[in-house]
């Protein structure tokens, strides 16, 4: 009798679950803090929440128009008017997509033929090589440190010890390159670094991505949430950029509302259309009473926004201290909801055996990067924490973290 096959693909093989289910179903069955996954412990603002439950007793539950409704893609075209001064056709150029991680898939499955190669950064939040693997195409990775190539995690000389932000080698990014590169998959701020890219590294990226006749697919889900004063520059705005860039958006992180997976992308006409062609075959449509409730909030006003980072900002300063006071080299981070840290001063070089313990021996929950890599040992002893938790959980994570012994 001959051997059955794998009910799964090969190329789906290495994705059978993701780390964040991992951690965060451990999280429940210890009891743990979760600075696992990246959704906050409170809702949005409740403008977004009163509108949602409008819309459901208004009726507005059955099947929206495959684009997504037209409000909704009004308000992203305004939103970028608006921040950005990018001019949209609501009509041709904005589709409404199941979160952001539909918008990366459709459009990957969209522009990619097997063999095609992309482009992109490790870390990298894992639905990017499940995506690229859907569509038999193969990633290129550049690696993102805080460091140059060839030097070692360690502190600089700045007066809170935090290392400097991640960096690539232009070299390397260069070496990625080649006569199939199909797209070039950017994140910026990043997931998990919390890099947010100059316009000195997105001009680089935007000079290789033409010369190559590359795509560029943007996931600017973090975009109202940097740092510090360093501005979100998405590449759509840089000259030339707009006719060669699919831009990724979502209102889960902006508006604390994750679970309800209502994101968009946008670009030229013709991309766009290729996107609305698998997508109509991934979920058809989604959130029909959620669309108009994220079509309101995407209008508030410019304190929502301008609060909403400086919340985060206060947030992240909170953990990173309690993290660097419990043993951690802890990095520099511009945006998102995440911090990296080094848990090798502690002893423990091994990040992914360090989270599954973490539970059991202290209370908290995290995520190893080296989940997000190719290149595994580069990261081995580095573990992620997110800090969009309410300030009561993050002062009695640290209270838990500061228990953690040296081995």
């Amino acid at each position: 009798m001959s051997e059955r096959r794998p009910y799964l693909n090969a190329r789906m093989a290495p994705f059978t679950s993701t780390i964040f289910a991992e951690m965060s179903a451990l999280a429940v069955r210890t009891g743990a803090i979760n600075l696992g996954q990246g959704f906050p412990d409170t809702d949005g603002p409740q403008l977004i929440l009163d509108a949602a439950s409008e819309a459901i007793h208004g009726g507005a539950n059955q099947y929206p128009p495959g684009p997504g409704i037209p409000a909704l893609r009004v308000a992203v075209a305004e939103h970028q008017k608006r921040f950005y001064s990018l001019d949209l056709d609501p009509d041709t150029e904005i589709l409404i997509t199941a979160g952001a991680t539909e918008a990366i898939a459709a459009t990957i499955l969209a522009l990619c033929e097997p063999g095609d190669e992309v482009v992109t950064f490790e870390p990298y939040y894992d639905s990017y090589a499940a995506s690229i693997a859907l569509a038999g195409a193969e990633r290129r990775t550049v690696r993102l440190r805080p460091r140059p190539a060839g030097a070692t995690w360690e502190r600089d000389d700045a007066a809170d010890g935090r290392a400097v932000g991640f960096q690539f080698d232009p070299d390397e990014l260069a070496a990625a390159f080649s006569d199939r590169t199909r797209l070039v998959l950017l994140n910026t701020p990043h997931n998990p670094t919390g890099k947010v890219f100059s316009r000195d590294e997105l001009e680089l990226i935007a000079r290789l991505a033409t010369e190559h006749d590359a795509v560029v697919v943007t996931d600017e889900v973090y975009e109202h949430l940097t740092f510090d004063g360093r501005p979100h520059i998405p590449m759509a705005t840089l000259p030339g950029m707009a006719d060669r860039t699919v831009t990724i958006s979502s209102a889960g992180k902006t508006f604390s509302v994750t679970g309800w997976k209502i994101g968009w992308l946008h670009g030229p006409a013709e991309l766009v259309a290729a996107a609305r062609a698998v997508k109509q075959f991934l979920t058809y449509v989604s959130g029909g009473p959620l669309q108009p409730a994220v079509a309101a909030a995407l209008g508030l006003d410019d304190a929502f926004y301008t609060t909403l980072a400086a919340d985060l900002q206060r947030k992240r300063d909170l953990l990173s201290a309690g993290l660097r006071a419990a043993g951690f080299d802890v990095f520099a981070t511009s945006g998102t909801y995440f911090v990296i840290t080094d848990a090798a001063p502690l002893g423990f070089d091994d990040g992914i055996e360090l989270c599954q313990r973490l539970p059991e021996l202290i209370g908290v929950a995290a995520v190893p990067v080296s989940v997000f890599c190719d290149d595994k040992d580069s990261t081995r002893s580095l573990v992620r924490f997110a800090y969009c938790k309410r300030d009561e959980v993050l002062r009695e994570a640290v209270d838990r973290l500061s228990g953690l012994s040296v081995r």
